[in-house]
């Protein structure tokens, strides 16, 4: 059997154009829909802009400014910097200009990881489809796209090790591009590990401090691994390396302390509150086990994050574990492929230790996992990936049927839901062709898979646009006046300062929680009564889909109303017998309600 450390490559590369086009769709596909409120999303996106809207509002930098209970010190500052530098405070805000850095953040890490990847297997083919398989992680698309991001810790995080991986892939003068590397890196000097230092520090004021233990521990172990056999002499000097850059990439951190006005609610609200918390120790083993985030599931974190191309992951997991059961471990010490490893295994480890544990955690890692995947993708079985193409085909098919819907409804023009359609049909076809031809049936998983976000993104955009939205005419007469406004989640609320701006928004709780003053226990006619009668206007959601009369006229006005679309369901609300009747259970009307003398 061949080792791992040697990707089985054909022949013939072929033309290498169909990659390049494929990539640039991958990467247009970023940009599409990129403003609007229905991108995949965190669900504290808006917790997040907030806190910057208000921070920028406040003319300050320092501190963090919001009207959120025990939520203002839960982020670094630069992330809300950043949003105050790019984001559009005007009248009318832009969640496009809060969202393009991200995008940027993550094409910078794209071009990284297909440099590397392009060293180490010698062929553009690997490097572009190592590119498109980190654009096509759903982990990338939804996490590295929007505000609330790990697009920029990923890459400041990373940068040691692509400088590590540039050293080890430099090819000697008689090496063939895909045999040979050059001998192992020599010791890193001190200003290296002193440059290192700022870069994490970097990565850890967009995010937390806590990742410096993942960080670190990677790049140590991969330095000193990549000495040749591990020796106690590189190990210290290493460690020693290493403590310098930690110490300085916690100096960089620590300047948050520094500059902050009030450094003991940072201390408070960030360290203990948000970072401490995490790592509660009681019960520990039988929440490790059978709580809320066991270890095992954990261990599945690179597969989750990959989203569609799930069956895939969990595919090259398999044929590595096999690997490394039959020996061929020892011969990644050293080797590019080996250091990737490490930048897993590590990653991995380190956040299941936490009580809490997400996949989300170890985003910063799936630049080596997208470049390993793609130099072992012609390796693994053919029923991954067709696993990945009946899936999609299943998803596509059901997208369809609610773009379809949404235009017989009246959402959304004929051009619209033709582009939802066509998206579609790209990805059936797709999805077609890779299971009839077995040939075609890798590739065309990562079509379908590009195909899949392209038609959410066009099935959403009849409902994110400006025909969408409340008309010129309705935002000025909402100017200054206090405004309710539903809110189901931490801070969704927000949302409306993009829809109402130069409005007082006030959030009450749709589902009764945390907003007793505001009397989540009436039922929704009293309840809108009591609403109207302490504010000048409402936004009041009504499950219904059918026109039916207000309950509070003839003491109120409609002003204008706009499709709600439903993000949580009761249960039994979906089944099998409705799941082709998408208007029964996805949609609702949002109406602007104002109260009258």
């Amino acid at each position: 059997m061949v080792s791992i450390t040697q990707p089985r490559t054909s022949a013939t590369q072929g033309a290498l154009w169909p990659w390049w086009v494929l990539l640039f769709c991958a990467v247009a596909l970023y940009f599409f829909g990129l403003g609007s409120p229905y991108a995949p999303t965190n669900g504290d996106e808006m917790v997040y802009i907030h806190i910057a809207r208000l921070t920028a509002a406040s003319g300050h930098w320092l501190p963090l400014v919001s009207d959120l209970e025990n939520m203002r010190n839960t982020k670094p500052p630069l992330l809300f910097w950043q949003a105050i530098a790019s984001g559009d405070w005007s009248a009318q805000g832009s969640l496009f200009s809060l969202r393009w850095p991200s995008v940027a953040y993550t094409l910078l890490t794209t071009a990284a990881l297909g440099s590397i990847a392009l060293r180490i297997s010698g062929q553009w083919r690997t490097a572009l489809l190592a590119a498109v398989i980190f654009l096509a992680f759903f982990s990338t698309y939804r996490y590295s796209r929007v505000y609330l991001t790990s697009a920029p810790e990923t890459f400041w995080l990373a940068l040691p090790m692509w400088y590590l991986l540039w050293q080890q892939t430099a090819p000697t003068p008689s090496a063939q591009p895909t045999a040979a590397f050059a001998s192992p890196p020599g010791p890193w000097s001190a200003a290296a590990y002193l440059l290192t230092g700022l870069v994490m520090g970097v990565g850890l004021l967009y995010k937390s401090f806590a990742l410096i233990a993942p960080a670190a521990a990677t790049l140590g172990c991969a330095l000193w691994l990549s000495q040749g056999s591990p020796r106690f002499k590189p190990l210290v000097r290493t460690a020693a390396g290493v403590g310098l850059s930690v110490v300085v990439a916690l100096g960089v951190f620590a300047l948050w302390f520094v500059l902050d006005p009030d450094p003991r609610a940072v201390w408070q609200e960030f360290v203990i509150g948000e970072n401490a918390g995490k790592l509660q120790t009681g019960g520990y083993w039988q929440a490790a086990l059978n709580g809320d985030y066991p270890v095992w599931q954990q261990a599945l974190a690179y597969p989750e994050n990959a989203g569609l191309l799930l069956p895939v992951a969990l595919g090259l997991c398999w044929y590595a574990l096999r690997c490394a059961w039959l020996g061929h471990w020892r011969a990644w010490v050293g080797q590019p492929q080996g250091t990737l490893l490490i930048w897993l295994l590590v990653w991995l480890l380190v956040f299941s230790i936490p009580s809490q544990r997400s996949a989300r955690y170890v985003i910063a890692a799936m630049p080596a996992f997208a470049i390993l995947l793609a130099m072992y993708w012609e390796r693994l079985a053919r029923g991954w990936f067709f696993a990945v193409l009946l899936v999609g085909a299943i998803a596509l098919t059901l997208l369809a049927r609610i773009g379809w819907v949404m235009h017989a409804m009246g959402i959304g023009t004929d051009l619209e839901v033709s582009i939802t359609l066509m998206c579609a049909t790209l990805g059936l076809a797709a999805c077609l062709g890779g299971m009839l031809y077995a040939r075609w049936t890798r590739n065309s998983a990562l079509a379908a898979t590009l195909a899949l976000y392209a038609c959410f993104s066009a099935m959403t955009a009849p409902l994110a646009s400006t025909q969408a939205g409340y008309s010129a005419a309705v935002v000025a007469r909402m100017q200054k006046l206090r405004i309710a406004v539903p809110n189901g989640f931490n801070g969704q609320y927000e949302r409306f300062a993009f829809l109402l701006p130069g409005s007082t928004l006030v959030p009450y709780d749709i589902q009764g929680r945390n907003t007793a003053s505001l009397r989540p226990d009436l039922p929704a006619a009293e309840r809108l009564d009591y609403l109207l009668e302490r504010f000048d206007a409402v936004v009041w959601i009504d499950a219904q889909t059918a026109q039916t009369p207000l309950t509070c006229l003839p003491h109120c006005e409609l002003i204008a109303q706009r499709w709600h679309v439903k993000s949580r369901h009761r249960a039994g609300e979906v089944s099998l017998s409705n799941v082709w009747q998408p208007q029964e259970w996805l949609f609702g009307k949002e109406l602007l309600i104002i109260s009258k003398p």
